[in-house]
């Protein structure tokens, strides 16, 4: 397994992370333990939560899990989702953020979260009063490097800006959604994060299972998350997306792997990232993903898997600007 610096931190974390949304869900208990032993017999250090997933449970799991080997791992945890009925149980306010770390470190049985985000952009709460929380909650030694999780690139700009400005402590990574079918972080959000030296862990590398093998034009599971989430349905409903999925299942064929491990690997090609975010529901499907380690595209390679997807317009929207059609270079 190949380790990576995590921006800035002086942070290694392995090429692969994993997400954990599946313990307690479509993993049990058990077959969570036998998920995180391969994972970390393969090496992998960086284990991802939240608060939501499955309402405390997967926390719960995973910090059973961690106990024997708590200094040889990386775990993250986020919050904003609701977690009850309550006025203030959602969101990243003082009063909630703070609440929810401490029910985090409960569920999780340590004395400090490494990566806590805070899970989406927060309308209703100044930004200097979440950094200013943050702050506190790393001073207290709750946790160590502040994140921020599906955010836009002017929302992790005007973040950063706000901590200089009052002597806050910077948000340290990102976590945007990114894979073959979508696209958008390429715009402007892995740029602005590698202009910061801030780490990038994205999550959905097989596009909620498109980029798996199983779909294609005419083809669709009996079940999946595309099949039964009406929210992944609605994300990844257009049919340009299915004959993506076919045209990359072919490649992956004609190159000889496995399309879950080509599609991860192409996400961990991109100079920004740090570490995808694989996940899965059994070891059977766990190991393909794993073996994305194991693969180190070169850059002829990341543009032929590309060029099988729309490129995403420059934030100008000045498609021009990337043919011989402008006034030149400075």
């Amino acid at each position: 397994m190949q380790y990576r610096y995590m921006g800035t931190t002086g942070l290694k974390i392995s090429k692969l992370g994993f997400g954990t949304m599946s313990f307690g869900g479509d993993a049990d208990e058990k077959t969570s333990e036998q998920l995180f032993g391969r994972l970390r017999e393969r090496g992998v250090n960086f284990f991802d939560c939240a608060d939501v997933y499955q309402k405390g449970v997967s926390e719960k799991i995973l910090g059973k899990l961690i106990r024997p080997c708590r200094d040889q791992v990386v775990i993250s945890s986020k919050a904003y989702f609701p977690m009850g009925d309550g006025p203030n149980d959602r969101g990243s306010s003082r009063y909630h953020i703070v609440r929810a770390v401490e029910g985090s470190l409960r569920r999780l049985k340590t004395d400090r979260i490494d990566v806590y985000f805070i899970h989406r952009f927060d309308e209703k709460t100044a930004i200097a009063d979440v950094l200013r929380s943050l702050d506190d909650l790393v001073r207290q030694g709750k946790i160590l490097y502040p994140g921020l999780s599906n955010f836009a690139a002017w929302q992790v700009q005007k973040a950063i800006g706000t901590a200089e400005s009052y002597g806050f402590i910077p948000p340290a990574v990102i976590q945007p959604m990114y894979n073959l079918a979508k696209r958008q972080a390429e715009v402007e959000i892995l740029p602005m994060a590698e202009a910061n030296g801030i780490g990038v862990v994205p999550y959905s590398p097989l596009g909620g299972g498109l980029l798996s093998g199983k779909y294609g034009l005419t083809e669709r599971p009996s079940n999946g998350r595309l099949v039964a989430n009406d929210m992944y349905r609605t994300r990844y409903g257009e049919e340009d997306y299915y004959r993506l999925a076919e045209d990359f299942r072919t490649l992956a064929g004609e190159w000889g792997y496995h399309p879950v491990s080509l599609a991860i690997a192409w996400v961990a090609s991109h100079p920004a990232v740090t570490a995808p975010l694989i996940g899965a529901r059994s070891l059977e499907q766990l190991e393909p993903a794993l073996a994305a380690a194991d693969i180190d595209l070169n850059q002829e390679q990341r543009e032929i898997i590309s060029a099988l997807a729309p490129t995403p317009p420059p934030a100008t929207d000045r498609t021009e600007e990337g043919t011989e059609h402008n006034f030149g270079e400075r």
